[in-house]
């Protein structure tokens, strides 16, 4: 292994930099990279950077279709896990021989791993679907080739030439840099060469796509049902065809068929087309965007709204067919919001709920909260404490009160993590040396433990005398589902400061250390969620946080966790409903009780606000 500084080392990183300049951005089909921050195992959506000229010090992916759905590289990755190095080299040299033979010209390069890449650049562009079925089809014939790259037209990405490998060292070229670069550049494939390799693998390219035996449907039934909370979210399979372009081939026969479907589903949802060419535009419905690449720039917009009105004339049809009855629910569980039954009225001095008195104790109990913040200062594990306190908090201010009933599964939605880590907190929390909840009530039945939210006697003197601080108390907000908890802290701390703040007040008012108030700095500062001015750094308050989340596909994950957490709890209340008629006695501990949860959230709203929405 050559030693970082040796001669040889710096030789070679030399050489991968000067081909990453010069075939980075002919190869890519957009201006865009996705830096792994975890070694190479995953390039995530938060990883996404402009492409840069100097080669990036982490691996490094660029994207394999651009953001207007089109492909301008066919990217072709021959994998040593998928049949070992044999295979490998045999699928190489038998690519080779059948490039040639129908007068295909391509790149080639290697990792140290032994697998090898071969790129082949087009001189026009081709749509997302069309690149997709070509190397799913070549991997049935080369059975090395991993089709992943061309899969996704949201997150498809592949390391090319000088890109840094996960274990040490580079991909490089297996071919001189002037010739990969005179293919890139002014000797890339034309037209007939595509449609040579086409016609020869027209066999795979049919089994690729195997139509549907049964009539389309492009609904479920389900998707009929009224929408008395107003639009929904759209089913999480629609979803994903509208991000990805992906789309069950025995159900949709063609790529028109499946943003038919998707289209339905907005209608049945209740969405506007606007909402839907919003979500196109920003690139979010990455595959929506491919689905319409094959029509020129000016024929686009006509052809949506073409789709759009067939869509709605669908539903229509479709819903008189499946009228579904809505079965009423008087039952639906409101969380309290008022003071524990436990205490006589007579006897409580406490103000009421939503009073004045109610909300300056709040304010008071959050000033006591950012002195507890400094006592955790330097621990990780605090990061998760000091988010369940900011989601009860939350919580109490929109209820108007320091009592909330709520359990574990609904604060671990609007803090991001498991509800066992939410169990543990709330124990040590109410139990330990500064104690800011109390239990106040334990829950049973259908009903949540009930916390208070005290100001401990160390922290009052301080929190009366200190100002209340301006702006709203967060949770988690979507968004930083991807971005991290860290850059959820440190962006908070830029939105509450009325003037710019240096990396060194941020890393010191949000009790970060250096190092990891700099990552989140560079991570949100790529998102433009921030910018650096002369003064210091500011939050850019034009960027949509919903947006971003919407794009990074966070909105999709929380529905996923509701609808587990709504088969839980309609689990617990079917052994409540047989241990009543039993007359068998309750356990004092239940889950608790959460609201579904069928739209996005506005611009302004956390997760907290998924759970707490209907609290009042």
């Amino acid at each position: 292994m050559l030693k970082t500084g040796s001669p040889s080392a710096s030789s070679d990183r030399d050489q991968a930099a000067a081909e990453w300049r010069a075939l980075a951005p002919l190869i890519a089909s957009g201006p865009y990279m996705r830096l792994s921050k975890d070694g190479g195992k995953t390039y995530r959506n938060s990883g996404e950077r402009a492409l840069s000229e100097a080669l990036p010090s982490f691996p490094a992916a660029v994207r394999t279709c651009g953001r207007d759905g089109m492909v301008r590289t066919l990217c072709l990755d021959l994998d040593v896990s998928r049949g070992g190095q044999n295979k490998v080299d045999d699928d190489y040299r038998r690519l080779r021989t059948w490039f040639s033979a129908n007068d295909v010209r391509w790149i080639e390069d290697q990792s140290p791993s032994g697998g090898r890449h071969l790129y082949i650049p087009l001189a026009f562009a081709v749509v997302f679907t069309d690149a997709k079925e070509f190397v799913q089809a070549l991997s049935k014939r080369f059975t090395s080739i991993d089709p992943g790259p061309h899969e996704n037209a949201a997150t498809g990405a592949i390391r090319v030439p000088g890109s840094v490998w996960k274990k040490g060292g580079y991909q490089r070229l297996t071919m001189s840099l002037n010739t990969a670069y005179d293919v890139a550049k002014a000797r890339r494939n034309k037209w007939p060469a595509w449609e040579h390799l086409r016609q020869d693998l027209r066999d795979e390219l049919d089994a690729v796509r195997q139509r549907r035996s049964q009539p389309l449907e492009l609904l479920e039934p389900a998707e009929t049902l009224p929408r008395p909370g107003g639009p929904r979210a759209l089913p999480q399979a629609k979803e994903f065809i509208a991000r990805s372009g992906n789309y069950d081939t025995s159900r949709y026969s063609s790529p028109s068929e499946a943003r038919q479907g998707v289209l339905a589903s907005a209608v049945a949802a209740g969405w506007s087309l606007t909402d839907v060419q919003r979500l196109m535009h920003q690139n979010t419905w990455a595959g929506m965007v491919a689905f319409y690449s094959r029509y020129s720039p000016t024929h686009r917009s006509k052809a949506l709204h073409r789709d759009w009105q067939k869509a709605v004339a669908y539903v229509q049809s479709f819903t008189k067919k499946h009228e579904v009855r809505k079965e009423g629910n008087n039952n639906r569980h409101k969380s309290y919001t008022s003071q524990p039954n436990t205490h006589p009225p007579a006897l409580t001095l406490l103000p009421q709920p939503k009073s004045p008195a109610e909300y300056q104790y709040l304010l008071t109990w959050r000033n006591a909260l950012a002195t507890y913040d400094q006592s955790l200062i330097g621990s990780r594990a605090g990061l998760g404490t000091r988010m369940l306190l900011r989601a009860m908090g939350e919580a109490a201010s929109k209820a108007g009160s320091r009592f909330i009933e709520f359990g574990v599964r609904s604060l671990a939605l609007a803090t991001g993590t498991h509800e066992t880590t939410v169990a543990r907190q709330l124990r040590e929390l109410a139990t330990g040396e500064y104690r800011l909840i109390r239990l106040a009530n334990e829950g049973r039945g259908v009903h949540a433990d009930l916390y208070e939210l005290v100001i401990p006697d160390e922290f009052r003197e301080s929190a009366e005398r200190n100002a209340w601080k301006p702006g709203k108390l967060h949770a988690l907000r979507p968004v930083f589902r991807e971005l991290g908890v860290v850059s959820a802290f440190v962006y908070e701390t830029i939105e509450r400061s009325d003037i710019p703040l240096t990396t060194a007040d941020i890393a010191r008012s949000s009790g970060l250390s250096p190092r990891a108030t700099a990552q989140a700095l560079e991570i949100l500062a790529a998102w433009k969620m921030i910018q650096r001015t002369r003064e210091g750094w500011e939050f850019v308050e034009a960027t949509s946080l919903r947006a971003l989340a919407e794009r990074f596909g966070v909105l999709e994950s929380i529905g996923a966790q509701l609808k587990r957490y709504r088969t839980e709890r309609a689990i617990w209340h079917q052994w409540l409903a047989k241990r009543l008629l039993s007359k068998e006695p309750l356990l004092a501990l239940a889950p608790d009780d959460y609201p579904y949860w069928d739209d996005g959230p506005p611009e302004e709203q956390s997760l907290v606000d998924l759970v707490y929405r209907r609290a009042s």
